[in-house]
């Protein structure tokens, strides 16, 4: 199937490659170094930054969705791996926030109009409209704190209801 003049056989392997050393590669090998620390210590807290496309691949970034899912996966599984450790690891899965690079993909950039792709997002998600980034702190301070001591291995969506939503 051809969206938007890509398919699956077309895709560039290396452009997947760096997409998942980024994204999941990345996670893992920076968690490894500060968690070294805390379990020493036997305490501290592991946020990793998944995405709503760990939870529902999203259309046109096939490779990115499928990396924020492994980091989703990684943080259950470490989280257990962990467990006795005195170490959580949670994750956040941001919905759509209205960043710069969210703007180049949906907003025209001649017209400063919503494109078709940022309509769809929005009629999928309940709450009409994008996040900004500081609605990510309640869920941080929430994971990081004591107030979520029995907390590890989940991945928080953050998205306005985006996850929730079904046609």
């Amino acid at each position: 199937m051809n969206r938007g003049g890509r398919d699956f056989f077309s895709l560039d392997t290396e452009g997947i490659r760096r997409t998942f050393d980024l994204n999941f590669l990345g996670t893992v090998l920076t968690t490894r170094v500060f968690t070294r620390g805390m379990v020493a210590r036997g305490s501290g807290c592991v946020l990793n930054m998944a995405s709503m496309g760990a939870l529902t691949p999203l259309t046109q970034v096939g490779a990115y969705s499928a990396a924020k899912a492994a980091v989703a996966n990684f943080t259950a599984w470490l989280a257990v791996h962990f467990a006795h450790t005195g170490v959580r690891v949670n994750a956040l899965a941001p919905g759509f926030f209205m960043t710069e690079q969210l703007r180049f993909l949906h907003v025209d950039q001649v017209t400063g109009q919503p494109t078709p792709r940022s309509k769809k997002v929005m009629a999928h998600t309940p709450m009409g409209r994008y996040g900004v980034p500081e609605e990510l702190v309640g869920g941080m301070i929430y994971l990081l704190s004591d107030a979520s001591s029995f907390v590890t291995g989940i991945t928080l969506p953050i998205d306005g209801g985006f996850s929730s939503y079904s046609i």
